[in-house]
């Protein structure tokens, strides 16, 4: 009777322990990692494979379907480099919004060469008549020259007995005749850039034209 009891309490105890050891295994695997390596080997594990840090890894249930897909563990410098690629499109991206809207603006602003040679011819008639108004100016000048000239000839002997008013004057005008000799040269500049700048806009606004009208004869034929 007693060895009956003793081998109960045994039996016992060794069922809470094999209870314990049970409850103690780690948990089944969520899924077999499955990749390829760089060296081309086909590598599975119940964890994500070292191996195949730089790539996809695929996780397979028990039967073998495919679960999801992990995506490669990046470096510093990788994400630094992913993250400066993102940037760089998101540019890209700005730049051809922006210059969308550049073109429509201009197509908008100019829809035929007419309305392109009105605007130049315009603009470079603003800048003709200011020119104008200063060989007016300097003209003027050259005549006053002239007249100041002739004072000085009673002096020519020695121009330092000339009047300082009379000295003033020449000076102020030869300063002048340089001022719109410069202005001159300014404008005739800036005739120039304009004629510059209007000649790119026509380059983009014959290519936005013929865009237009391919469109439009793509329309008419459906």
């Amino acid at each position: 009777m007693k060895q009956a009891l003793q081998a109960a309490i045994l039996v016992c105890v060794l069922g809470g322990l094999w209870a314990g050891a049970a409850l103690a295994q780690p948990a089944p695997a969520t899924g077999i990692y499955a990749c390829t390596d760089a060296k081309g080997r086909r590598l599975t594990a119940d964890r994500p494979i070292a191996d195949c840090v730089d790539r996809d890894q695929r996780v397979l249930g028990t039967t073998g379907v495919e679960l999801r897909r992990v995506g490669p563990t990046l470096t510093e410098n990788e994400r630094a480099e992913m993250d400066a690629r993102r940037r760089q499109q998101l540019a890209e991206q700005q730049r051809l919004r922006e210059e969308r809207a550049r073109d429509k603006a201009l197509l908008l602003r100019y829809p035929e060469p007419a309305a392109h040679d009105a605007a130049r011819a315009e603009a470079l008639a603003q800048v003709d008549s200011v020119m104008a108004v200063a060989q007016q100016r300097l003209q003027e000048l050259g005549a006053r020259q002239k007249k100041l000239d002739t004072e000085l000839e009673f002096y020519q002997n020695d121009p330092r007995k000339a009047p300082p008013g009379l000295r003033r004057q020449l000076q102020e005008n030869t300063d002048s005749q340089q001022e719109q000799r410069r202005f001159l040269q300014h404008q005739a500049q800036e005739r120039q850039r304009i004629n510059q700048r209007f000649d790119a806009q026509l380059a983009e606004l014959r290519r936005l034209w013929a865009g237009e009208a391919g469109a439009a004869a793509v329309t008419a034929r459906e």
